[in-house]
């Protein structure tokens, strides 16, 4: 069910004036979060620059065989991200990368993006999209998301999360509904096609919705060091504001599949590891240097930008992940803060299909009902610019192309 809020600048000075109620001591609270963030930042930044890795690495083989270690496991949890390599053979990866090139030109989605609906999520960021297609429904998408070997990754992800708390069980981690997102292919050369520091899965609804209050009610109640990102408790629950791209699943992490080779400086992706970070960024929200009725530029139905004037800190952070393989993955936390580099100064493709890590629970049941129509037709999901480029697409998959688990994931049997 989605959140509407009638009047915005009201409600959010109700909310400002009911949670400094209720944490008098807001600023002091926020003082020793800022100079905790500003410590691992620096620690992180530290490390970057020295050339040691920042962004945890696993081996696909290491989970299949169980030899992940308790202190990756805590590394992971810290950094609320990691690359898992090696989920895919190359060789495969690569034919997935020429058959979806393949499908994109046969079907001339070139010329029909040319009056593709605007999204305006990332509206309000300084950099425009990056060369994201509005295509769901390839088959390399279809096959790498039911497949035994990322069904098995996500799994893993999945049960690093408490997804039994406050007397509920929250989700099943051994079923990954599919989410069905879209590919980026970015040729060399593009500029100015990155997207700065944001947050997806709520922007002014961390603040202002009842369960989003509850998911962060030790920073609410200045206990912030008993928060834990990895606790599910009251995060099916949440409401969104509706909006084209706006995510209405509950996903554990987000993620994508490279395609191509590709790392710093290939117009790739960047994150802060920092997987407590959004203590910091709600936080800062109250602060009496922001307007009763702003919450750092925060705006409904967009990403939650991150901004140099609210969250210098955060920003020293701010790493790109590292070289990546045709077949490895990298996953993000839910309230990971990401973004993606401006310019691609490679010399191939940067290519990748976006590919979260979601459970099974009521509220992603819901949206698969929702989808799979979509699936069918072929037409854009749900929470997309209903462009709908591929109803009539040559090559499209279809229920036939689907394992007993591909169905399940799709929600044939809901």
């Amino acid at each position: 069910m989605a959140l509407k809020i009638e009047d915005l600048p009201s409600a959010i000075r109700q909310a400002k004036r009911e949670l400094r109620a209720a944490l008098p001591n807001y600023r002091e609270v926020f003082a020793e979060v800022e100079e905790a963030i500003r410590t691992e930042a620096k620690r992180i930044a530290g490390r970057r620059d020295r050339g040691e890795d920042v962004i945890p690495e696993i081996q696909f083989s290491d989970i299949t065989e169980q030899r992940v270690t308790a202190d990756q496991i805590a590394i992971v949890k810290a950094r609320g991200a990691c690359v898992i390599r090696n989920v895919f053979p190359r060789a495969l990866v690569q034919s997935w990368d020429q058959e979806i090139a393949n499908y994109v030109e046969r079907n001339h989605l070139d010329k029909r993006l040319e009056n593709r609906a605007e999204d305006k999520y990332f509206g309000q960021l300084a950099s425009s999209k990056p060369q994201i297609y509005g295509v769901y429904w390839s088959k390399p998408q279809t096959l790498a998301r039911q497949s035994e070997s990322l069904t098995a990754a996500r799994v893993f992800l999945n049960r690093l999360w408490r997804n039994e708390s406050e007397g509920r069980v929250h989700f099943d981690p051994e079923h990954v509904p599919v989410y069905a997102d879209r590919l980026r292919r970015r040729p060399p050369g593009s500029a100015s096609l990155g997207l700065s520091a944001h947050c997806d899965g709520g922007s002014v609804e961390r603040w202002i919705e009842s369960n989003f209050r509850k998911v962060y009610r030790h920073v609410f109640e200045g206990n912030w060091r008993d928060y834990d990102p990895f606790d599910a408790a009251f995060r099916p629950d949440v409401q969104e504001i509706s909006s084209p791209a706006v995510c209405s699943m509950f996903r554990t992490f987000q993620g994508w599949t490279a395609l191509t080779p590709q790392g710093p400086g290939d117009g790739t992706l960047q994150l802060v590891p920092i997987a407590n970070a959004m203590a910091y960024i709600l936080l800062r929200a109250l602060q009496d240097d922001i307007a009763e009725d702003d919450l750092c530029g925060a705006m409904p139905g967009r990403a939650l930008s991150i901004k140099r004037e609210f969250h210098a800190p955060l920003f020293e952070a701010l790493s790109s992940i590292p070289k990546m393989e045709a077949g490895d993955t990298v996953f993000w936390h839910s309230d990971v803060i990401h973004a993606v580099e401006d310019e691609h100064k490679g010399a191939g493709y940067s290519n990748v299909m976006y590919i979260p890590s979601a459970p099974a629970c009521a509220k992603n049941d819901a949206y698969l009902k929702r989808q799979l129509p979509s699936f069918l037709k072929g037409e854009s999901p749900p929470d997309f610019p209903a462009d709908h480029f591929e109803v009539d697409f040559t090559g499209r998959a279809t229920a036939d192309d689907l394992t007993p688990v591909g169905r399940a994931q799709l929600g044939f049997e809901l």
